[in-house]
């Protein structure tokens, strides 16, 4: 597409998270701070919770990375909507333990349980991390309250991390989920960038894909970017790529705040009071293959 154009290796804002494009944020280093501390100091429960697009998975995929280089067992379940026993079952393929058709959940349960003894006696220590934790049904949610019970007389056998979106907060609020919430010792809410930190998030993963050289966003651009995305990192991705199609189509090098203010018109997610597209407000010369024009 526009690679070429402007000089770069790889997309600079693919919506697919990362690891090489992880960028530091307030919110995403201090979500990562949160969870760090929780696995040092051996607590069994904690909740990361932030609006669609703040960078979930990727902080998910970040920890795990830190995690697995340092010698902790990992297990991850990128999608927990499923039912108690299923959630068992993946939980247990994670672990290795590949014997589980036809075992009930109380077997599975028990199973799990002796393996999670076995990986203590080693020393180690293990964390299951659940993506989009939003999705769970209350049953199986009280199965992962099941699975923050497994312990010893001296410490937790298993911890646990719940990414999620705001609803998580309204489902662990119910009067019949109020066992589990009093077990969450740690929490965060996850947020957008502000604009500083928008700024340095578009030129570090310009430079990651490989540009060199003078800015492609200049700062109004920037300051039009952070309105209409709010700060929220897949937001922010869509909206430069579209911005950077414009550009590529036009010949030009440079973003402004009308290529921006084009490609929120286009967006749904980012459509703002007062923003209207710029081919209904003047004849247009060129029109791009996503009908703008200018």
């Amino acid at each position: 597409m526009y690679l070429e154009h402007f000089r770069l290796r790889e997309m600079p804002f693919a919506i697919t998270p990362g690891v090489a494009f992880a960028f530091a944020s307030r919110a995403h280093q201090e979500a990562l701070n949160t969870l760090l501390v929780s696995v040092q100091s051996g607590e069994g429960f904690v909740k990361i919770t932030g609006e669609v697009g703040t960078g979930k998975t990727i902080l998910c995929r970040r920890f795990l990375d830190i995690l697995q280089r340092r010698g902790i067992v990992t297990a991850y379940i990128p999608n927990p909507a499923m039912a108690p026993r299923s959630l068992l079952q993946a939980f247990a393929e994670e672990l290795g333990m590949f014997e589980t058709s036809g075992l009930d959940e109380h077997t599975l349960l028990g199973n799990i349980n002796k393996t999670l003894v076995q990986v203590a006696a080693r020393g180690c220590s293990v964390v299951l991390c659940l993506d989009e934790a939003q999705a769970m049904p209350r049953d199986t949610l009280e199965a992962v309250r099941l699975l923050s019970n497994l312990e010893t007389s001296r410490s937790k056998l298993l911890q646990l991390v719940m990414f999620g979106q705001p609803e998580l907060d309204r489902q662990l609020g119910e009067h019949s989920l109020r066992q589990l919430q009093q077990r969450i010792t740690f929490e965060y809410e996850m947020s957008g960038m502000n604009l500083r930190e928008l700024d340095r998030y578009v030129a570090h993963r310009l430079a990651v894909a490989g540009h060199v050289g003078s800015d492609l966003f200049s700062a109004a651009a920037i300051d039009r970017l952070h309105q209409a995305s709010r700060g929220v990192p897949r937001l922010v991705n869509i909206l430069c790529h579209k911005s950077l199609m414009i550009v590529f189509g036009e010949g030009g090098t440079l973003v402004s705040p009308r290529h921006v203010r084009a490609a929120a018109a286009d967006t749904t997610a980012a459509r703002q009071p007062g923003y209207m597209p710029l081919w209904l407000k003047q004849p247009g010369v060129w029109t791009s293959s996503l009908g703008w024009g200018r």
